[in-house]
């Protein structure tokens, strides 16, 4: 086989013949199309042996115990953290790697200025070097996955082969993984090939490492013939397939063709005093917030919020002429630091077992600990290198981009619609960046097409889950920037099209944007943040009905000096101005910036977006 070779998109119904996988899988026949390109797939990487995954309880447990056996995890202290393991990761494979991220697409064009292209003939050459015999002497595992509810319209099949333990236990965490999947292939189910290896093939008698990576590392993608090929890391995203590859590079590409969204955004549920209930679907960059918010305990009596999903929605609209999200996920692969009761009590007892850590802490009894778990330190840890580590070491104990994978399932908050087979209705939209200035708490769209200006414009402080300078400005469209498989031209005129068929079809979702991160002159953060978060909740649940009032700003609506819920806050009339106001002169100099990232995107980006900052130009004259 060479991947020089042009495939076809992967579907079931052009595949009505099956054959028996290699050694059998459960009784079960195999797909053809399945079995041919696994055995294709074989025949490049040449592995020792083909393990076809069932999602079983007894497959995992083998599995994790192998990885304890290869030094790969360690199992935390069973009394304190059940069942439950730690992983420490080579230290040159710690985040999702942007640069070595690749759009193959037949045209550079529709790859866009926002992403790194590659012509594909050229890429299938460089690929087919790198993967042949990546995987000698290593199993090679067979991964059928679902992306959503198995048997919901909205879900999405792929399979992924991998030669990393560690990954398919990760991908059973993160997918609903194994037989039913590969059943719902076999029903008809079109599905996406996803290929990845850690690029380190052993010689006969070779030791293994605890951790196998490579020097070299790609993360490309094939949009017209929705494939996905990985090589050279074992972490995160870059090899957990399913999640950022697929479920929105590839499935972005899908929406747009099929006319639906595949969102950078956490879906909640809030229910109000009165008991009815609103669900909000929100899109924030990385590690600003997102687990946060989907886990969010609200500080106001009366309210509640439940989680649904905490970093990717899909969105359609639904027979019934409404919007419509399901989470594709079956878990959380969370930002560990600045996670603690204080923030995220939600997460913590989330995560009281069955959770792999990774690149955090541990304590000398065999727990678990980060940055910001707790306000003091333990007097000895071991850090996430393995080392021994002491306060005041001039070194941080777990890696900043440290992770935590658990199941949904876990979570006390998971609401009971969260695996909806025709996803919950979308009342509300909300944008959200770290900013220290310019952005004030809350801005209430006034309309779709402000609104789609507003996800358009995002720009977030950088974080350590990507590579770049911490605390960097950047624009980061829709919290999209490393995930839209496509132009982000077509994609901002994709959410202006879709907005024009959901006023055909039902009542447009409002669209807000917030801050929680605005400073002060002294520097401190304005807002308290976290539970109280469920303020800013609450007035957008009363605009929903009706009931706050707002003030017009150039940048759109903001609550009125009454609509704001602050009873109980400890915050002056300066603070809250503060919170809220809008510098003309600072603002022209973000529009000019703006105005020059939009010019990136040439004739490929709507006319709709440009006539929005000259209006915002205009207010800001008034």
């Amino acid at each position: 086989m060479t991947l020089l070779e042009t495939p076809r998109i992967h579907s079931a119904h052009e595949a009505t013949a099956a054959s028996s996988a290699p050694g059998g899988y459960d009784g079960r026949a195999i797909p053809a199309d399945v079995a041919a390109w696994v055995s294709d797939i074989a025949e490049l990487a040449q592995p020792a042996e083909i393990h076809w995954c069932d999602g079983s309880t007894r497959e995992r447990h083998e599995l994790l115990q192998q990885l304890v056996a290869a030094g790969t995890i360690e199992q935390l202290n069973p009394e304190l953290r059940p069942y439950s393991f730690v992983a420490r990761s080579h230290e040159g494979d710690v985040a999702r790697l942007e640069s070595r991220t690749f759009i193959c697409s037949q045209d550079e064009a529709d790859a866009g200025p926002t992403n790194n292209w590659r012509e594909p003939v050229a890429m299938r050459a460089e690929l087919t070097a790198v993967f042949r015999g990546t995987m000698r002497g290593r199993t090679m595992y067979v991964v059928p996955f679902s992306m959503g509810p198995i048997g919901s319209p909205m879900a999405k099949m792929g399979v992924q082969v991998t030669d990393s333990p560690y990954v398919v236990v990760s991908m059973g965490t993160m997918t609903r993984m194994g037989s039913a999947a590969l059943d719902a292939i076999a029903a008809g189910a079109d599905w996406v090939p996803a290929v990845h290896s850690v690029g380190a093939p052993l010689a006969p008698g070779e030791h293994d490492v605890a951790w196998p990576c490579n020097d070299a590392k790609y993360v490309a993608h094939f949009p017209e013939t929705r494939e996905i090929w990985s090589f050279g890391s074992a972490y995160g995203g870059n090899a957990i397939l399913a999640k950022k590859a697929f479920a929105l590079r590839i499935a972005s590409v899908q929406a747009r063709d099929e006319g639906w969204l595949a969102e950078h955004m956490l879906l909640i549920k809030v229910t109000a005093p009165s008991g009815k209930a609103y669900h909000l679907a929100a899109a924030f960059p990385s590690a600003c917030g997102k687990t946060n918010l989907a886990m969010l305990t609200p500080s106001i009596p009366g309210w509640s919020v439940e989680t649904i999903g905490d970093d990717i929605a899909w969105l359609r609209i639904g027979a019934d002429g409404r919007l419509r999200a399901i989470n594709p996920e079956a878990g959380f692969f969370g930002v560990a630091p600045g996670t603690s009761a204080t923030t995220n009590p939600t997460a913590i007892d989330t995560l009281w077992g069955n959770t792999i850590f990774t690149n955090v802490a541990t304590t000398d009894d065999g727990d678990v600990w980060w940055e910001g778990l707790t306000p003091t330190p333990p007097a000895h840890l071991t850090d996430w290198r393995g080392r021994s580590w002491t306060p005041g070491s001039g070194t941080r104990a777990a890696h900043p981009n440290s992770r935590f994978t658990v199941s949904a399932r876990q979570c006390p908050s998971i609401a009971s619609t969260w695996e909806d087979p025709e996803g919950v209705v979308v009342d509300a939209i909300v944008f959200g960046g770290r900013r220290a200035s310019n952005v004030p708490l809350v801005v209430e769209a006034r309309d779709w097409d402000h609104g789609v200006f507003m996800g358009a414009t995002i720009a977030s402080e950088q974080t350590a889950a990507a590579e770049g300078t911490v605390g960097e400005l950047r624009r980061d469209p829709f919290a999209m920037l490393p995930f839209c498989g496509y132009n982000m031209g077509d994609y901002f005129a994709h959410w202006l099209d879709f907005g024009r068929r959901l006023r055909r079809s039902a009542r447009v979702p409002r669209v807000f944007q917030v801050n929680w991160f605005r400073k002060g002159a002294d520097g401190s953060f304005l807002w308290p943040g976290f539970g109280d978060n469920a303020r800013v909740l609450q007035w957008m649940v009363e605009r929903l009905e009706g009931t706050a009032s707002a003030d017009e700003s150039p940048l759109g609506c903001v609550p009125a000096a009454d609509g704001l819920n602050l009873d109980g806050l400890d915050l002056d009339d300066d603070r809250v101005r503060e919170l809220f106001a809008v510098d003309p002169a600072a603002l022209r100099v973000e529009v000019d910036d703006i105005e020059r990232f939009f010019a990136t995107f040439g004739e490929r980006l709507p006319a709709e977006l440009p006539r929005q900052f000259e209006l915002l130009r205009a207010r800001l004259d008034d």
